[in-house]
């Protein structure tokens, strides 16, 4: 998959790339990832990315010549993928969306800065926008390597554990089980006898239920969607889950 990333600092994206698992994705040819400066399609002399908004306001705005000549650049080196803005006015990032990227052959995505993009540029050029989250950054890199390294991760082949993808946090409404590992006493704390007995029936109803329990303490809101096979239905009734669950499904998620 081929990613190709538009920004006005590229530098900040040298480190991340050369760790870790985008490093392993990178050298095995699993992703590919091109870094644009926009700067060097400023017209001027000074390099200028953005200017003063019309009307008046606070901040500088993204000029919408620079940005459009350099996505014309990356579409004539042959990237034909969505167009992306890292935007806050963007639809809130999930795992959902990030599965739904990994179909994608290739991405450009764009590191918004300020104030914002020239409406023009957004309008003519971007085919989506993401944010990751209710909070303001100072620019979307770190966005942008955010999405980059959850689609990688989901791709075929990038993980050493196949099954690693599918049973994270969010691969279902649910938070994640609580983990242990070595050694089993911590300070006079023992892992959980059930992970220890080799049952791998009862370690997978302990973990379902352990993970309803953290979402319920934690998110609650995941739980309003979620759907539970017969078997899990009756683990929860088991467990006295069943009645919390309804509330936060009938939109009461404080009376859990």
């Amino acid at each position: 998959m081929l990613f190709d990333v538009l920004t006005i600092f590229p530098d900040l994206f040298v480190s991340p790339l050369e760790e870790g698992i985008l490093r392993k994705a990178r050298q095995e040819g699993k992703i590919r990832i091109e870094l644009t400066d926009i700067r060097d399609f400023a017209e001027d002399r000074h390099a200028t990315t953005d200017d003063r908004p019309f009307g008046g306001g606070e901040g500088m705005v993204m000029k919408p010549d620079p940005l459009a000549a350099a996505v014309e650049k990356v579409r004539a080196g042959g990237n034909t993928g969505k167009v992306i803005l890292l935007t806050p006015q963007g639809r809130q990032y999930t795992q959902d969306i990030a599965r739904e990227l990994t179909a994608e052959k290739s991405l450009i995505l764009v590191c918004g800065r300020y104030e914002g993009v020239d409406e023009r540029f957004r309008a003519a050029f971007c085919d989506d926008e993401i944010s990751i989250g209710d909070y303001i950054l100072t620019g979307g890199e770190l966005a942008a390597m955010v999405l980059i390294d959850s689609v990688t991760r989901l791709l075929p082949g990038v993980l050493g554990c196949p099954d690693s993808a599918g049973k994270d946090t969010f691969s279902r409404r649910l938070l994640k089980h609580p983990q242990y590992t070595r050694p089993r006493d911590f300070r006079g704390i023992e892992v959980p006898e059930v992970l220890m007995n080799g049952n791998h029936a009862a370690i997978g109803a302990y973990r379902f239920i352990e993970a309803v329990r953290r979402t319920l303490a934690r998110r609650p809101d995941l739980l309003i969607q979620e759907e539970f096979t017969p078997e899990e239905h009756r683990l929860l009734k088991k467990h006295g889950l069943l009645e919390a669950i309804s509330t936060v499904k009938a939109g009461r998620p404080d009376g859990c």
